[in-house]
């Protein structure tokens, strides 16, 4: 079964307390559904019409504990406490079997 995965590329960051107030909420969230972090922040090297911004990557056994993940209610408590704090490209992607 392939795994999900959850990436995030983050475009600004305006508020970065709401940013650590998700950060702590969202890290519960995501080890609670058996997420794994293996990304957060760090170098970055864009190519085309990539950003050089903060990036995320979380691995999940399948596509389907990814997107319940998102759903859950430990991790839109996290999205409430982000709220308007930055702006993102949030995906859950499918791994290659």
């Amino acid at each position: 079964m392939p795994k999900g995965y959850w990436v995030s590329v983050y475009r600004t960051v305006s508020d970065p307390e709401k940013l650590a107030a998700y950060n702590k909420l969202a890290a519960q969230a995501v080890k609670a559904a058996g997420g794994r972090t293996f990304v957060r922040g760090g170098r970055v090297v864009a190519h085309d019409a990539g950003i050089a911004e903060r990036t995320v990557l979380v691995e999940f056994d399948s596509f389907e504990q990814a997107v319940a993940a998102h759903e859950s209610a430990a991790y839109q408590e996290a999205l409430v406490a982000l709220s308007d704090g930055v702006e993102r490209d949030f995906r859950i992607v499918e791994g290659i079997d």
